[in-house]
């Protein structure tokens, strides 16, 4: 109940801060009597559909990371360490090169591919064995981040398209259509919800997890799925926000107590909680303009690498 309250506090405190305050009555207008103000256009339509992607973004990077610890029993572990966001940075470089990745749809579905065929090409390799995933994740997130620099440097065009979208903000992002992935983030949040009961048995180990009935190759294929879609289609509204599927997982775990399903729902709500502190923040840091909110979670995710390596032995899988 805490966390849902302070969710609320900071929807409110993102429609009122920005490069002009809006009083309270005037957001109240706004959302329940729209006379089209200055003030009312800047809170419904430029700053209403920033906070609902922040809310939808930090829940899909949240869920996406918890779903990557749990099933890879590595608390280091984040939605780029399986290359989801290396192999979905690359297909939007390649689409740019291409000429094909203009449209919201089609950057959505750009990034979902490449995550997609990232993934599978990881689990492919790693599939037996949790730490060779990994090794093989961070492998193929060099590989390909070495691929689009190259495209990026070959193509300077589309590295003045692709800049806008590789620097990791929400910024901008409200004035094009975000239904689809929006959708596609909703879905994907309501399947994680589902396996959390069978993925609770495979956090226990494998052999648990058989001896429990569980159809381990069954579950580790749909969390890949599910943290692929989750990823992909929260890097291709925002662009790469690192660090947020780090954090959470780690700040909800210590509420959640054990419990997987706990787990799953404190990280829904810490994940926004985090992005809408770091994007409210972005916007008040300068006071010429405004910091990409990729690098305030940076700045928030630097010192929280570091305790969770010295705490490394002691943080449960």
């Amino acid at each position: 109940m805490g966390a849902v309250l302070v969710l609320a506090v900071l929807a409110g405190m993102s429609l009122a801060v920005g490069a002009g305050s809006a009083p309270p009555h005037e957001i109240w207008r706004a959302l329940t009597g729209y006379a089209g103000t200055d003030e009312q256009v800047i809170v419904r339509d430029v700053r209403l559909p920033r906070t609902v992607l922040a809310v939808c973004v930090g829940a899909a990077l949240g869920t996406a990371g918890t779903l990557v610890q749990t099933l890879t029993r590595n608390p280091l572990a984040e939605p780029g360490i399986l290359g989801v966001t290396a192999g979905a940075g690359l297909a939007i470089t390649a689409g740019t090169v291409l000429g094909i990745s203009g449209s919201q749809a089609g950057r959505l579905g750009l990034a979902l591919s490449g995550a997609v065929l990232t993934t599978l090409v990881v689990y492919g390799i790693g599939r037996a064995v949790p730490l060779r995933l990994v090794l093989a994740g961070v492998a193929f997130t060099f590989v390909l981040s070495g691929i689009t620099l190259g495209l990026r440097m070959v193509y300077p065009d589309a590295l003045d398209r692709y800049r806008f979208w590789s620097v990791g903000s929400l910024a901008g992002r409200e004035q094009t259509p975000f239904e689809v992935p929006l959708l596609a983030i909703v879905l994907a949040l309501a399947g994680a919800m589902l396996v959390t009961r069978p993925l609770a048995g495979l956090a226990l180990g494998e052999d648990v997890a058989h001896a429990l009935g569980a159809r381990v190759a069954r579950i580790r294929v749909a969390v890949l799925a599910l943290v692929t879609v989750l990823a992909g289609a929260a890097t291709a509204i925002a662009g790469p926000i690192v660090f947020v599927g780090l954090i959470v997982p780690h700040l909800a775990r210590r509420a959640a107590r054990g419990s997987v399903p706990w787990l799953m729902a404190y990280t829904m709500l810490l994940g926004p909680i985090l992005l809408l502190v770091s994007d409210i923040g972005a916007r008040v840091l300068l006071p010429t303009g405004e910091v990409p909110v990729a690098v305030v979670t940076a700045f928030l995710g630097g010192p929280a690498l570091i305790w969770v390596v010295r705490r490394y032995g002691a943080v449960e899988p």
